[in-house]
């Protein structure tokens, strides 16, 4: 007889994978705690001019992929590890969560120490720091390079030394697309699967006609 939790499907959860831009290794994965209950989307379209008589002949140009942005809000807590002893979370509550987080938008200790020695130096030409790839995971056909825009976080109940022992956190991202990172780079090649997968989905969207629009055939 199958138990409960054989019956059950197997819930896959959100998160984001730091990899290596060269190698291409995994550094680290951050899963959510919580998949949210909703995720916002925004996409803005590249093109050519705003309108007007001058740009007619281009109305129609797309300049690259659309701008494309996530925004989620998510929860966590400690309550269930607290619950277990876990020596972490009796120390620290959700701290170690939310600074895997947080850290997605510094540049390591190790890059701003060794910046500052190429300045002291007297090398005044010193390259921007380059973070490790974020790719934003929200299912095997949602898989896509992003850039952190934002980060904030509500800290709720606090143990008594301080540690917040749950939080609600708010995160946007920024698509990448090859406009931003070049067709040679990892991440350019990543965005071509994200936007080939796109493609594979709409092709499986159900078909309509021109009867379904009120119209006896599309004007042409």
């Amino acid at each position: 007889m199958s138990t409960l939790g054989q019956m059950s499907p197997r819930i896959l959860k959100g998160g984001i994978a730091l990899i290596d831009p060269g190698t291409g290794r995994v550094e680290r994965v951050i899963a959510l705690q919580y998949n949210p209950e909703t995720i916002t989307r925004t996409l803005q379209a590249q093109t050519i001019g705003d309108g007007g008589d001058a740009d007619r002949s281009q109305a129609l140009r797309l300049t690259g992929p659309p701008v494309e942005s996530y925004q989620l809000d998510a929860a966590i807590d400690a309550v269930d590890q607290l619950a277990d002893a876990d020596e972490d979370a009796v120390r620290y509550g959700v701290q170690p969560y939310l600074s895997a987080l947080e850290l997605l938008l510094y540049p390591t200790s190790a890059q701003l120490a060794e910046q500052h020695a190429a300045a002291g130096r007297g090398e005044l030409e010193i390259a921007p720091l380059e973070a490790p790839l974020a790719l934003f995971i929200w299912s095997t056909s949602r898989v896509a390079p992003v850039r952190i825009t934002s980060f904030s976080v509500i800290e709720e109940f606090f143990d008594t030394r301080l540690n917040p022992i749950r939080a609600r956190l708010s995160l946007g991202m920024r698509v990448l697309s090859v406009s931003d990172l070049g067709y040679d780079h990892r991440g350019g090649a990543l965005f071509l699967r994200y936007q080939q997968q796109k493609e594979r989905l709409a092709g499986n969207s159900p078909a309509a006609t021109a009867a379904a629009l009120g119209l006896r055939e599309v004007p042409s």
